[in-house]
């Protein structure tokens, strides 16, 4: 069956799936395993501690696949410190780049006059009428079950993207509680031309960097498994519920201020439990999706089940 939406024509993919930035955790082998796999592959660059490390991942991405990717930017806490990341990754010659977070203003000021594909991450209706403004090419929309960081209104998926889609003519991308075949075509019924995923590609053989311990409890958790940390200072984010992010969601009750709740949300607190498994000294962002992820499949494997799903329901319509 043919897949061809306005994103997969922008992006030059054979399946309109991208794979999320994943602070720490979206580097080479996976994101040449998902442009291979057909979907659009993605590295995070600010995870990483300098332009030329970014330049080493998007060479070895480039070893491993001739297929069209792409580098995110989280430029939310980061200011302006985005900008040698952004120009390391024009010169090496990326085709698509993406930003959450922040204002993007300065972003596409500094891609004036390049051709790169703009993706930008957005949870409400009003940034996705100024990233069209701004001149992102799409939208990816979160909305309330995704992983990590989330807007601030707590609107679902289901409602947001058809608003989206209603409020600006470039392609929306739907994000946020999808996993597999069924969450694609749901996405394309609402309007969406595509889907991101995040936490189902955390759990995949090519996500080298993600604890054993941190994909078995993707695995095995359910959709009540998760909470929201960070409302009281603006910049909600959905992690696994555990130890620790119970001490977090304390400290806010109690009207605790950053300076209170800076170790417990830092990122050696993140990196403690997705690297090394301590998963009672620090946290993991995850979204409701893991309610729907049973098993730790390479990405050629997901990819096929998932379209293989999604094809049925299509001959299922088509009766």
């Amino acid at each position: 069956m043919e897949w061809k939406t306005r994103v997969t024509e922008l992006l030059g993919i054979t399946y309109p799936i991208i794979q999320g930035g994943l602070a720490y955790l979206a580097y080479a082998d996976l994101a040449a395993a998902v442009s291979n796999a057909g979907g659009l592959g993605q590295i995070t660059a600010m995870s990483l501690e300098s332009p030329e490390r970014l330049r080493e991942e998007i060479r070895k991405v480039k070893e491993k696949t001739d297929r069209p990717f792409g580098v995110n930017f989280a430029i939310g806490q980061h200011g302006r410190a985005f900008s040698h990341m952004l120009e390391a990754a024009l010169d090496e010659g990326v085709p698509v780049v993406s930003v959450t977070g922040g204002n993007p203003a300065p972003f596409f000021e500094q891609l004036k006059g390049t051709d790169v594909k703009t993706l930008v991450l957005v949870a409400a209706v009003r940034q996705a009428v100024k990233a069209e403004e701004l001149g992102a090419d799409a939208v990816m929309v979160v909305g309330q079950e995704g992983g990590g960081h989330l807007g601030k209104y707590d609107t679902g998926t289901f409602v947001l993207i058809p608003k989206v889609v209603e409020s600006v003519s470039i392609p929306v991308i739907a994000s946020g509680g999808i996993a597999d075949g069924r969450g694609l075509m749901a996405a394309l019924a609402l309007g969406a031309e595509g889907i991101e995923m995040g936490t189902r590609f955390i759990a995949t053989k090519e996500c080298v960097h993600a604890h054993p311990v941190y994909k078995e409890m993707i695995v095995n958790a359910t959709e009540h498994d998760t909470v929201v940390i960070k409302r009281s200072l603006g910049a909600p984010g959905r992690a696994i519920a555990n130890q620790w992010t119970g001490k977090i969601l304390e400290i806010e009750r109690q009207g605790g201020t950053y300076e209170d709740l800076k170790e417990y949300i830092s990122g050696e607190a993140n990196r403690r439990f997705i690297y090394e498994g301590k998963v009672e000294e620090g946290f993991a962002w995850a979204g409701q999706a893991i309610g729907l992820i049973r098993d730790i499949p390479s990405v050629a494997e997901l990819f096929a089940r998932m379209i293989g799903e999604a094809e049925q329901i299509r001959r299922r319509w088509a009766n």
